[in-house]
Formats: C-alpha cells, sequence, structure tokens
C-alpha cells in the first residue's frame, strides 16, 4: 500500500529551501504513481523571496527527479539555480500568483478523468458533494482551449484565479494552488476525484447536485473556514 503523501510547508525563508525542495520531490514523484503525468508531463511551482520561485525542470520524468534537478528561478524567471532549462509554461504560474498574493504553490497536472471532461468540454462539477463545495467553491472553471502559455490563456487564468482555487483547461489538464504545497496538491487531488464521481454518475444517468438552499449553507461554511474569494474580501478589510 503506498503511503499517504504529507505536506506540511514552512515559512518560506532560504532556511526552509531545503525542506521545500524535499517537499517538492514528494509531491512529483506522486503525480507520477499515481498516473496524472506521463513522459515530461506536469509541473510544480512554489513561491520563493524576491520574488524568486523553486520549480520542476522540463524534459525530465518526474518519476525520476532528483533534488539537484530542481530550479530555482529569478523574477526573469532565469535559473538562478540549478543545472537544468525551466518548463514552458511559467507564464501560467506567474499568473497565478500575481493575481493571489495569498498563494504560494501551484500544481499541474493532466490527470486522466479531469483532463478527459476538458477534452471533452465539460467543466468538473463541485456541487455534487457539499465538502467539495466547502473544499472548492461551486465551481471548477473550465477555461477555454488556448495555445499553451499563449497570452489568451493567461489572460484568462490570471482572471479566474481571483475567484477560484483550481480550474481544468480544454485540451490541457488541470491547474491548482494552495497556500503551501499540500494545499495545492489536495485541490488537484479532488478535482480529480470529483471528476472520477463524475463519470460515474454520467453512465449511472445523470449528475446531481445538492439542493440550492443546502449550497449555500456550504458555501458560507466555506468563508467561515477562511476560504474562496468572501473570505479573503473580509480578512482585507
Amino acid at each position: 500500500m503506498r503511503a499517504a503523501v504529507r505536506i506540511h510547508a514552512p515559512h518560506h525563508g532560504d532556511g526552509s529551501l531545503a525542506v521545500l525542495r524535499r517537499q517538492m520531490l514528494e509531491i512529483a514523484r506522486e503525480l507520477h504513481s499515481r498516473g496524472w503525468v506521463a513522459n515530461h508531463d506536469g509541473n510544480v511551482t512554489v513561491r520563493l523571496p524576491g520574488d524568486r520561485l523553486l520549480a520542476t525542470p522540463t524534459a525530465l520524468s518526474k518519476r525520476v527527479l532528483l533534488d539537484a534537478d530542481l530550479i530555482v528561478l529569478d523574477g526573469a524567471d532565469r535559473v538562478v539555480q540549478g543545472g537544468r532549462r525551466p518548463f514552458s509554461e511559467l507564464k501560467l504560474h506567474r499568473a497565478i500568483f500575481a493575481a493571489r498574493p495569498d498563494i504560494q504553490a501551484v500544481v499541474h497536472c493532466h490527470s486522466p478523468c479531469a483532463t478527459g471532461l476538458s477534452v471533452a468540454g465539460v467543466a468538473v462539477e463541485p456541487r455534487m458533494l457539499g465538502e467539495a463545495c466547502v473544499s472548492l467553491g461551486a465551481e471548477v472553471p473550465l477555461l477555454p482551449y488556448g495555445f499553451s502559455n499563449g497570452p489568451e490563456q493567461v489572460a484568462a487564468l490570471a482572471k479566474a484565479a481571483l475567484d477560484f482555487d483550481a480550474v481544468t483547461l480544454e485540451n490541457h489538464g488541470v491547474l491548482a494552488w494552495g497556500v503551501d504545497l499540500e494545499q495545492a496538491f489536495l485541490r488537484a487531488e479532488l478535482v480529480e476525484h470529483l471528476a472520477s464521481i463524475q463519470l460515474a454518475a454520467i453512465q449511472a444517468g445523470r449528475v446531481r447536485t445538492v439542493p440550492a438552499p443546502d449550497l449555500e449553507r456550504y458555501l458560507q461554511a466555506r468563508t467561515r473556514a477562511g476560504l474562496g474569494p468572501e473570505a479573503r474580501r473580509k480578512l482585507a478589510k
């Protein structure tokens, strides 16, 4: 039986960089072991002080990723630590970080069920489960297809990041973000879990969502838990 991933991210000072590197390796390998990435798919980033990012590199399977393969990028996305090249979708991650100062980590993967729905042009539906509405809100947006890292997709993602914590991209996969690596990973995990339930419901006949009055109660619970745009607005006052 595979051990559960347990990621506790510390404060992101230079003294914690070694811990963050270890956590990133755990996440990357878990993405591969679950079949959410193949070949050189997927990427993970963590915000560091000074507009730097700790990131997985391009052109390397998450299965064989080592600590020496991780890279640190400066604010212009130049490699300042590590010998490998950055992945091509950094603008997507940067768009999320720019839109959400509270966010510290981003996970991108091609988990099969959620990605399959995106290929079919179908959004993942969190309103099937009350608990999912607390964690993710009432919607996981499906963003229209755009060439990877293209300006239209970057702009759409920056806008979505203001109100949501995960999206699917048509013909591209899942992006999820959080205040630390664990939360970003768990949100990607929940999106894939919901997609598998949704596909089963479609096969069984239809997808039903929780009643509207109960949905509102779940969303209020989300705000009380300090999650979502309403909670952030209250905190900013």
